[in-house]
């Protein structure tokens, strides 16, 4: 799930007779390459296809269009991986039950230029 995927998957985009107006990419680097298929095609972003990514990498902002993106929460993620992880090794070797958890965290639509104004 690369830059060279997402050029490839924009490149399968190019060619379908009905094109899509919108396209969620599973990662921001497919969505750059996404994003450059439309470039070098001359598809207008986001005025004929809007493109959001997920990650929210330093790149997203930097594009040639910025890149609308879902950001994760990255510090609490790990602190709560980290607390969870703790709890284990604090159950370990005992006959107390490890008890499991269900844990969600709220991510953050980072909305910039590629998904402003698509038809």
């Amino acid at each position: 799930l690369d830059v060279a995927a997402g050029r490839d998957a924009g490149a399968r985009l190019l060619g379908l007779a009905e094109r899509p107006t919108a396209v969620f990419c599973a990662n921001d680097l497919l969505a750059l390459g996404v994003l450059q298929a439309m470039y070098a095609a001359g598809v207008g972003v986001p005025d004929d296809l809007a493109i959001v990514g997920y990650d929210d990498i330093e790149f997203a902002a930097a594009a040639a269009v910025p890149l609308t993106s879902v950001r994760q929460p990255a510090v609490t993620m790990g602190a709560m991986a980290a607390e969870l992880l703790l709890e284990e090794t604090e159950l370990e070797g005992t006959d107390r039950p490890h008890p499991h958890r269900r844990v969600v965290l709220q991510p953050e639509l980072v909305v910039r230029r590629s998904s402003l104004a698509a038809r």
